[in-house]
């Protein structure tokens, strides 16, 4: 191939032949430039694309964007991780509430700290089944048994609650239960129920029981509750009646002297008075009455009541 070059410059036309094997190295060397260009191309546009810039990194070939999926996934599962351990210690937060209102619970149900301790896991066991293979839990199954257990805790704590409320309620009830003996004497004088009058000789109905004791013998209140009668009854002489809720009313009549006044507030085993014989009497005695809804009851049921609690009580504590 010959190739003729004119210019104003020069004289005369001048000629360059071409051989084969010249356009052989001429396309060599442009091949050689064109891939370079291309390397270096690609070499600066993944540079690029590791800044983050949006643009540039839609031009990253799909062979470059492993690297990006792969810190994708490590960004899901760290966020993933913190949502779970956060998710984690509400549920270890809800577990120390609960044990702590089991506690009370076991406290107020009389059960003995070593025969059911909250602070200890209780223990478990059994034989390996081996006919089924183990199953694992993926991520979002192991986040559903996150979210049920922590909606079980919080459904557990609820039920504690309203058991507690419950026994509270029954103990504050038991407490205002006229169920402690008011003097210190082995035996009643005379009991509930039909008997010959005293002083008139014919059957009557005795509405309480009487207790036989030196004058001057304590007498304390068999339940806490407001005092509603601290007076002389010409009938019951020096009497004071306690209210102590749910209409249940005692009566403590004889005495020889009275220590509480209209509208005090007492104690379960609070001294209210002394035994004497004032009234309607032959002797020195505790005249001991328990009305529920107005009603005269046997006072011996409670008092028994209150034996048996406290010898029960006496049994779980050896």
């Amino acid at each position: 191939m010959q190739i003729i070059l004119m210019h104003s410059r020069f004289t005369q036309a001048k000629s360059v032949t071409l051989s084969s094997r010249h356009v052989i190295l001429a396309s060599f060397a442009f091949l050689l430039v064109i891939t370079f260009c291309a390397a270096l191309m690609a070499a600066l546009t993944l540079k690029l694309a590791s800044a983050d810039l949006p643009v540039l990194r839609d031009l990253v070939p799909v062979a470059a964007t492993g690297t990006s999926d792969t810190g994708n996934k490590d960004k899901f599962m760290k966020e993933n991780l913190a949502a779970m351990a956060a998710k984690l210690g509400e549920m270890q937060a809800q577990l120390i509430r609960l044990d702590a209102l089991g506690e009370r619970v076991q406290g107020l149900a009389g059960v003995k700290p070593e025969e059911f301790n909250f602070k200890e896991m209780p223990g478990r066991g059994g034989p390996e089944v081996s006919t089924q293979p183990a199953k694992e839990l993926n991520l979002a199954e192991f986040q559903a048994a996150l979210a049920a257990m922590s909606e079980d805790i919080e459904h557990r704590s609820d039920y504690m609650n309203v058991v507690e409320t419950k026994l509270m309620g029954f103990k504050v009830q038991s407490k205002l239960l006229p169920t402690i003996q008011p003097v210190n004497v082995a035996y009643n004088a005379s009991g509930f129920g039909w008997r010959l009058d005293p002083f008139s000789g014919r059957s009557a109905f005795h509405e309480g029981i009487d207790f036989s004791s030196p004058s001057g013998t304590p007498i304390v209140a068999a339940a806490g509750g407001v005092v509603v009668a601290a007076e002389y009854h010409p009938q019951f002489g020096n009497m004071v009646e306690i209210d102590h809720g749910g209409e249940i009313m005692t009566r403590y009549a004889h005495s020889s002297k009275i220590y509480v006044k209209l509208g005090d507030i007492v104690k379960r085993g609070q001294h209210i008075a002394d035994i004497g014989s004032t009234g309607r009497s032959t002797g020195a005695h505790l005249h001991f009455e328990v009305h529920v809804k107005g009603v005269p009851q046997n006072p011996h049921k409670f008092l028994s009541a209150g034996a048996n609690q406290a010898n029960l009580a006496a049994l779980n504590q050896k």
